[in-house]
């Protein structure tokens, strides 16, 4: 379908850019929300995909990331990405067909998802998908940034720092990787403010014990050397009302690795589940 955009207002006044693809009659809506350092626009794969399997998708741009406005890699406090949240489903529903709805997020936006669940325990939705989540990461930042965004939290909470991502194990499609390295509209800042307050949600996650409130579905690669599989498997294990899949030796983005349509359609079984 072709793409559509759209523009919503954050709850502190920043514009957020919405891409919708929206087939002429569809059964549910997906909603993403992309991981740090990219957006929206590298999941038109994933509309397409999800489009001719008849639901709807929507995927808005982070505040601070894409087009969507707002210093790159910056949030003042975590619950000003819930909040966007809250305005993109709330848009999403109020325009669009009342047919069940699922969030999707991977990476930093599973991280967000899963939070935004558990938090806001929002009864509009059927579903939620959380691919390669940062529960945690999968390798140790280095002290000094820890402790320059502890430092700067407080007193310059828009110090930026560069993430330290290797755009190499995103994908094990090399073509994957050279789109990223050379989009534009990728970055790898990241602020005291957004970095801590990821660090602190990660932490939540981590030892978060409770049931889901609503089915959740929890994808990970077991090659991931960005976000932890481990700690996604555990977090499973402990919290009820979610299903696992560990994808053998698959990346972090499983959706962009050789095998996307396997866990594509894998999704799409859950989701129709539901």
């Amino acid at each position: 379908m072709a793409e559509q955009i759209k523009n919503l207002t954050s709850k502190d006044g920043l514009s957020l850019q919405v891409r919708e693809h929206i087939p002429p009659q569809y059964k549910g809506i997906v909603c993403i929300v992309h991981g740090f350092g990219e957006h929206g626009g590298r999941y038109t794969h994933v509309a397409d995909f999800f489009n001719k399997n008849g639901y709807a998708v929507v995927a808005m741009d982070n505040r601070g990331h894409g087009k969507s406005g707002g210093k790159r890699g910056h949030a003042p406090r975590f619950e000003c990405y819930l909040e966007d949240i809250d305005a993109f489903l709330t848009d999403t529903q109020q325009r669009l067909d009342k047919v069940p709805m699922f969030l999707y997020g991977h990476s930093m936006g599973g991280n967000l998802v899963l939070n935004y669940v558990i938090s806001r325990q929002p009864t509009v939705l059927k579903g939620v998908v959380a691919t390669g989540p940062w529960i945690r990461l999968a390798f140790e930042p280095k002290p000094i940034m820890i402790t320059l965004g502890k430092i700067m939290r407080s007193i310059f909470p828009t110090f930026t720092q560069d993430s330290g991502l290797n755009a190499d194990h995103i994908s094990r499609d090399k073509s994957v990787v050279a789109a990223y390295k050379n989009d534009p509209l990728v970055h790898s800042k990241i602020t005291a403010a957004a970095g801590m307050a990821m660090t602190d949600s990660a932490a939540f996650l981590n030892t978060y014990k409770k049931g889901m409130p609503i089915p959740t579905l929890i994808l990970h690669g077991s090659g991931d050397l960005i976000t932890s599989q481990p700690a996604s498997e555990t977090f499973s294990q402990r919290v009820s009302n979610t299903t696992y899949k560990k994808w053998e030796g698959l990346y972090h983005e499983i959706h962009n690795d050789p095998e996307k349509s396997e866990v594509l359609n894998y999704t799409l079984a859950w989701m129709n589940n539901q």
